[in-house]
C-alpha cells in the first residue's frame, strides 16, 4: 500500500487502520513523493489525497496512468473532495473514492476490494465514477 496525503495525521490515521488489518503500509506526503517511491515499493493499491503541495492527487493519478509500469495499479482517492475533483479523477482514471470523514472499515473494504480487482465502484456515491464503470458502461 502507497498512502499519500499531505497532512501527516491523516497519513499515520490511515496507516494505522490499515497495518492493523494486516497491510504493509508506505506513506508520502505529495504526488512527487509518492511519483519517486511508487517503483521502489510497487504498492498493490495507491490512496491519494487531492489537495496537496507540489502535485495534487488527481495529477498524480494521470500521471501514474500515463506510465506503463503503473498504469494498472488500482487508484483510490481519498479526500473531501467537490464534485469537480471527483470528475476531474475519474478523467484521471481513478478507480474509487471515498470522502472524508471516513469509518477505518470503510477504508479497509475499498482496499480489500481494489487488492481483489472487485468493482469497487459500488462505494463510490456517484453513478458512473471509476475506471471500471467506465469500462463496463
Amino acid at each position: 500500500m502507497l498512502v499519500v496525503d499531505d497532512n501527516k495525521v491523516i497519513r499515520q490515521l490511515i496507516r494505522v487502520n490499515l497495518e492493523l488489518e494486516g497491510f504493509e503500509v508506505v506513506t508520502a506526503a505529495d504526488g512527487v513523493e509518492c511519483l519517486d517511491l511508487v517503483h521502489r515499493v510497487r504498492p498493490d493499491v495507491i490512496t491519494l489525497d487531492v489537495v496537496m503541495p507540489r502535485l495534487d492527487g488527481v495529477q498524480t493519478a494521470g500521471r501514474l496512468r500515463s506510465d506503463p509500469r503503473t498504469r494498472h495499479v488500482p487508484v483510490a482517492i481519498v479526500s473531501a473532495c467537490t464534485p469537480h475533483e471527483a470528475d476531474n479523477g475519474v478523467d484521471a482514471g481513478v478507480d474509487a473514492f471515498l470522502a472524508k470523514p471516513f469509518e477505518p472499515s470503510e477504508l479497509v473494504r475499498l482496499v480489500r476490494q481494489l487488492m481483489a480487482r472487485e468493482d469497487p465502484s459500488a462505494l463510490d456515491g456517484r453513478q458512473g465514477a471509476g475506471r471500471a464503470e467506465r469500462a463496463a458502461g
